[in-house]
C-alpha cells in the first residue's frame, strides 16, 4: 500500500494537526486539501459552494469571525483563488476518483477544530515533537486531522490499485457544531451512492481495535436563546427592572426538570450563559446555549420542543421577551449490517489490528448521519466505524491526542472496504 501520502502519514497528519481551523473557518485547512489532492490527480474537485448549497448550511458564525480567519489563512499562505471562493465561510472540499463502471462508494470525514487552546506540557507529544497548534485559541482536540489524512491516504491508494466504480471524499467542515453534514448530503455529490463510509478514530477503544460500526447514535440539536429584559438600579429600584438574569435562572432549574421519556435515553443540557453588565445592575440581557438529545429523531424532537417551551416560559415568567433559535441538529442514523461486516471481515486480516467488534454503542452525536439517512433512503448502506487509537486523555481536552500507529491501519482498513464493495458487485 505505499504511495507517497502513505509513506508520510505521519508528517501530513501533523502538518494539518498544527493548522486547526474551528467550524465553517477552515480556510487554511482546505486549501491545503485541495493542494494535497492536486496532487493525487483526482478526477473532479469541489470547492465550498460548488460541493454544496450554502444556503443548506447551519451553525455559521459571525461575518468578523470568518473574516479575521480567512485573513490568518491568506497570511499563512493559503491560495487567493480558493479563499475567494471560500469566502463567507464555505469551506471543505468534495473529491471525485473516476474508475469507470462499478458501484458509486462515498467516504466521509470530518475537517474541523475545538475552540481548546493546546497543552504546553512538555509530555504532550505535539508540544514535545514541534506540531502543537500554531492557533493557540483552537486544536484538533477530536481526531479530525487524522481523519482528513485516511481521507487524502485512501483516494491516493485507490487510484493506485484495481478499482472499478466510483469513489467520492467528503472532506466535511462543521461537524463539531453539527453545521456541515446537512449541506453534503443535500448536494449533487451524495445522490445515488451505493455505499457510504463514515469513519472516527478513537473513542475510548484502544489501538489495534477496529468497531465495524456504531450502534445508537443521538439525535441532537443545538438552540440559542436571548432573554431581553429591562435595566435597572440594582440597590435604588430592583422593581423597575425585568431581570433577565432572573429569567437565566429559572430556565436552567427547569430546564433539568424536563421529564425524561419513558420510549428511550434522552438528553437535555445548558452549556453556556452570559450576560449582565455590573453587579449593581438589572440585566437586561442574557443569551443561553443548550442542547437536546435523543435515542431516536423523535426523541430529539421531543426534548427539542420541551427545551424551547421551557426557555420561552421562563423568560415570560419574569417579563423578559425571548428568541429562540434551532442553531443545528442531526437525526439519527444506524449503520447497515451489509457494511459492518465487510468492514469486519477486512479488519480481520490487517495488520495490527488485534480485536475486531461488529458493533459498539455511540453514545454520542455527529452529523454524518445526514449523509448515512440520504444513501439509506436512495437504496443504498451505510456505516460508521471507529479505528481505535491509544489516547492520553479524553477527547475534547487539551492533552488530547492520536496515536500515529493507527493511521496506517485505519488507511488499509478503509482502502480494503473500499475496494471489498467494488468487486461483491
Amino acid at each position: 500500500m505505499s504511495s507517497p501520502i502513505t509513506n508520510r502519514l505521519e508528517s501530513v497528519r501533523r502538518d494539518l494537526h498544527r493548522h486547526p481551523e474551528p467550524a465553517w473557518r477552515e480556510f487554511y485547512t482546505t486549501s491545503r486539501l485541495v493542494e494535497e489532492l492536486r496532487e493525487i490527480g483526482v478526477d473532479e474537485l469541489a470547492v465550498g459552494p460548488d460541493a454544496y448549497d450554502p444556503a443548506d448550511r447551519m451553525a455559521v458564525p459571525e461575518e468578523n469571525s470568518l473574516d479575521q480567519w480567512l485573513e490568518r489563512a491568506r497570511e499563512r499562505g493559503a491560495d487567493d483563488d480558493l479563499l475567494e471562493k471560500m469566502a463567507g465561510g464555505n469551506t471543505g472540499v468534495v473529491a471525485v476518483l473516476d474508475e469507470g463502471a462499478g458501484p458509486s462508494v462515498g467516504l466521509r470525514v470530518d475537517i474541523d477544530a475545538l475552540f481548546i487552546e493546546e497543552s504546553t506540557d512538555e509530555t504532550h507529544l505535539p508540544e514535545a515533537e514541534g506540531f502543537r497548534s500554531a492557533n493557540d485559541e483552537s486544536m484538533h482536540a477530536c481526531g479530525h486531522d487524522a481523519h482528513m489524512t485516511w481521507g487524502l491516504a485512501v483516494l491516493e491508494t485507490i487510484k493506485d490499485r484495481e478499482f472499478e466504480g466510483t469513489l467520492t471524499v467528503f472532506f466535511q467542515p462543521a461537524e463539531e457544531v453539527s453545521g456541515g453534514g446537512h449541506p453534503m448530503a443535500k448536494s449533487e455529490y451524495c445522490a445515488d451512492l451505493d455505499h457510504l463510509f463514515a469513519v472516527h478514530v478513537g473513542l475510548d477503544h484502544p489501538t489495534g481495535e477496529v468497531v465495524a460500526g456504531i450502534e445508537r447514535p443521538l439525535a441532537m440539536c443545538h438552540v440559542e436563546s436571548t432573554f431581553e429584559g429591562t435595566s435597572a438600579h440594582a440597590g435604588k429600584n430592583p422593581n423597575e427592572g425585568d431581570n433577565a438574569m432572573q429569567a437565566l435562572g429559572t430556565a436552567i432549574q427547569n430546564t433539568y426538570a424536563i421529564p425524561r421519556h419513558s420510549d428511550g435515553m434522552t438528553r437535555v443540557n445548558i452549556g453556556r450563559a452570559e450576560g449582565g453588565t455590573a453587579s449593581n445592575v438589572i440585566a437586561d440581557e442574557v443569551t443561553v446555549l443548550g442542547e437536546a438529545r435523543g435515542e431516536t429523531t423523535a426523541l430529539m424532537e421531543y426534548m427539542k420542543e420541551e427545551l424551547v417551551q421551557t426557555l420561552r416560559t421562563s423568560a415570560a415568567m419574569h417579563g423578559c421577551d425571548s428568541e429562540v433559535e434551532i442553531v443545528s441538529e442531526s437525526p439519527r442514523a444506524d449503520s447497515d449490517p451489509e457494511l459492518i461486516n465487510v468492514v469486519a471481515d477486512v479488519a480481520r486480516n490487517v495488520d495490527g489490528v488485534e480485536k475486531v467488534r461488529p458493533t459498539a454503542d455511540f453514545g454520542a452525536s455527529e452529523d454524518a448521519t445526514f449523509l448515512m439517512k440520504r444513501v439509506q433512503e436512495d437504496g443504498g448502506s451505510a456505516t460508521y466505524l471507529i479505528i481505535g487509537t491509544d489516547h492520553p486523555t479524553s477527547h475534547h481536552t487539551p492533552t488530547f491526542d492520536v496515536d500515529e500507529r493507527s493511521l496506517p491501519i485505519g488507511v488499509e482498513v478503509l482502502t480494503e472496504s473500499v475496494l471489498s464493495v467494488s468487486e461483491n458487485v
